[in-house]
């Protein structure tokens, strides 16, 4: 199973960046979907994650409003769009797929992880 998740850069407060999280290895659309991200010095935190269908969607608190989660089962992708970034949304984010079950927001959940995408939002 691999997740490749690219996207990642430096951008300003108040700027967009789009992450996008390829899947292969797995039956893609049977698996809900999670973004995480983990900042220096600090634990991994949850951010956003999707169902299998894409028709159930959830946010952290600090992200809602400004983050958007998608996915697309014919392409094997899932995609973090994010707007408004703030200089505390600097993390590396990591894509990661969870059996399906509900508001998979526990890491431990998931079973899968990608390898991470560096966001550095500058003031």
């Amino acid at each position: 199973v691999q997740l490749q998740a690219s996207g990642g850069g430096l951008v300003q407060a108040g700027g967009s960046l789009r992450l996008s999280c390829a899947a292969s290895g797995l039956t893609f659309r049977i698996y809900d979907m999670g973004w995480f991200r983990q900042a220096p010095g600090k634990e991994r935190e949850f951010v956003a994650t999707v169902n299998w269908s894409g028709g159930n969607i959830y946010y952290a608190n600090y992200v809602k409003g400004r983050f958007t989660i998608s996915r697309d089962n014919a392409k094997n992708t899932v995609s973090l769009q994010m707007n408004s970034l703030k200089p505390e949304d600097t993390a590396v984010y990591y894509c990661a797929a969870a059996p399906q079950g509900n508001w998979r927001t526990n890491s431990r959940e998931y079973i899968y992880w990608g390898q991470g995408t560096l966001v550095t939002v500058s003031s």
